[in-house]
């Protein structure tokens, strides 16, 4: 029931928000060139920030940002784990187009391929052409390789690790047996160091700091930046500097969801200290949804900083992993920019990680990649109108199969594990949590949303548009 009453408020919010004055600050954003502070929260759940409704964890921080700026409650991370989601968000393009229409599935140490710069086009190179000052602190995770690290992509420092914070030599069960090495800390394309667990439990804070430098150097310089924030900690395993444990009553991963929390207070204040919070805009999101259920494995490898507790709630279906079902991409996404991104609305129209690339461009003045399929739309500029960029979400895989589609508020899941070809049929508005398949009585609709998908894939087979803004009588 919590479930229903938490998304029927945020829709209640939204029809009590301050209308928007669209001419005054679609105009101020265009080619604006604010700096940019993008933080993407690794693992962590639509509902798991006390303003999205979560029982469980107070995120006081990033509500104020709710207060102060948009939420969305249609967001979507591209796809349901991080390589693919973080590849669509760079490129602008969903992670079946990629690397001539190859993909990319979730990265490991022992792989010899990542996000090819020789064939794709980073939004941060773009804006390094106009003058941007580029940066990424923590997790890339988009190939370890030099020649797929940040540098590469458009950022000019990179600090953090190339991998996940699990891909370590616990695994498997703490045998060894995957044989990954020491996860190493990056400057650049250089090691710094390996970092054993204690380490690693650290580096947040050392994250924290190095971004704080950052922003004061360009504070100084007046140089209008980008900056990336891929935290760790909400990735198992749920490490975070001595000292921080216990500030919540729902273990370690709890304590993780109040660091993040606490390092978006110290980001947020540092700006304001400097003078850059009035120019600059905030994007926050995850890039796919949370761990719920247990993961055996993964407790043997970290003891109870990788333990997932199955008792606590979220109010969608399943998490990370998967696309076919809301909790695996649909994301709480945060929006900030003051004088121009309205303060304290919530925004229901349908978004999707790939249109930052689109919005960045557009609002830093930079030119948008020719020659190739862009999937991204002008997010930014459609929160400030209201008008929506989209009434269709493919819920793809990383190599092309598309296993979920949505229309407005219908959701079609297409299950094709076990050989099989399953349709399922839900209605989001009455049903979040995807519990009730209404598939027998509306089988108009499931032929309708099914025939999209197919039109989808061969859309990105043929390298062409996908359709995303569709009428029907339903």
């Amino acid at each position: 029931m919590w479930c229903a009453i938490a998304l029927a408020q945020l829709r209640a919010d939204a029809q009590t928000t301050v209308p928007i004055t669209p001419q005054t600050h679609t105009a101020k954003s265009i080619g604006a060139r604010p700096n940019i502070i993008h933080i993407i929260i690794d693992d962590i759940g639509y509902d798991d920030f006390s303003s999205y409704g979560s029982l469980y964890y107070k995120t006081p921080h990033i509500d104020a940002l709710a207060k102060e700026g948009t939420i969305l409650t249609n967001f979507y991370a591209p796809h349901g784990t991080c390589t693919p989601t973080r590849a669509a968000i760079m490129t602008g393009r969903y992670s079946p187009r990629v690397n001539d229409r190859t993909g990319l599935g979730v990265l490991f140490p022992t792989d010899t391929k990542g996000l090819d710069s020789s064939k794709e086009i980073t939004f941060t190179k773009q804006l390094q052409k106009v003058g941007y000052a580029t940066a990424l602190v923590g997790k890339w995770h988009l190939g370890h390789l030099p020649k797929f690290l940040p540098p590469a992509h458009g950022f000019d420092s990179y600090v953090g690790i190339p991998y996940p914070n699990d891909h370590g030599p616990e695994r498997l069960g703490n045998t060894g047996s995957r044989g990954y090495p020491p996860i190493p800390l990056m400057r650049g394309t250089q090691k710094v160091k390996d970092l054993n667990n204690y380490e690693l439990a650290e580096i947040p804070a050392q994250f924290i700091r190095e971004a704080c430098a950052f922003i004061k150097e360009k504070a100084a310089s007046k140089q209008p930046f980008y900056l990336q924030y891929s935290n760790i900690e909400t990735h198992t395993p749920y490490f975070i500097p001595k000292g921080f444990e216990g500030r919540s009553n729902y273990g370690a991963y709890g304590d993780a969801v109040a660091y993040i929390d606490y390092t978006v207070g110290v980001l947020m204040g540092y700006l304001k200290q400097v003078g850059l919070e009035k120019n600059t805009l905030i994007v926050i999101h995850s890039d796919n949804g949370p761990l719920v259920e247990k993961y055996p494995e993964l407790e043997d490898s970290y003891g109870k900083f990788g333990l997932v507790d199955t008792s606590l709630q979220h109010v969608l279906r399943d998490g990370k992993y998967q696309q076919r079902f809301e909790g695996g991409v649909r994301s709480a996404c945060f929006i900030k920019w003051p004088g121009v991104i309205h303060a304290g609305a919530v925004n229901q129209n349908i978004y999707s990680g790939v249109d930052l690339f689109t919005s960045f461009l557009q609002i830093a003045g930079a030119e948008m990649p020719t020659g190739r399929v862009i999937d991204g739309k002008p997010m930014i500029e459609s929160i400030i109108t209201n008008k929506p960029v989209r009434n269709t979400f493919y819920a793809f895989a990383p190599q092309n199969e598309v296993q979920g589609v949505r229309y407005n508020n219908w959701k079609l899941v297409i299950d094709k594990r076990a050989g099989k070809n399953t349709l399922l049929l839900f209605n989001l508005l009455t049903d979040a949590k995807e519990k009730n398949n209404v598939a027998g009585n509306n089988q108009g609709i499931v032929d309708a949303l099914y025939a999209l998908a197919l039109q989808a894939q061969k859309a990105v087979e043929e390298n062409k548009p996908l359709l995303e803004t569709n009428s029907f009588n339903f």
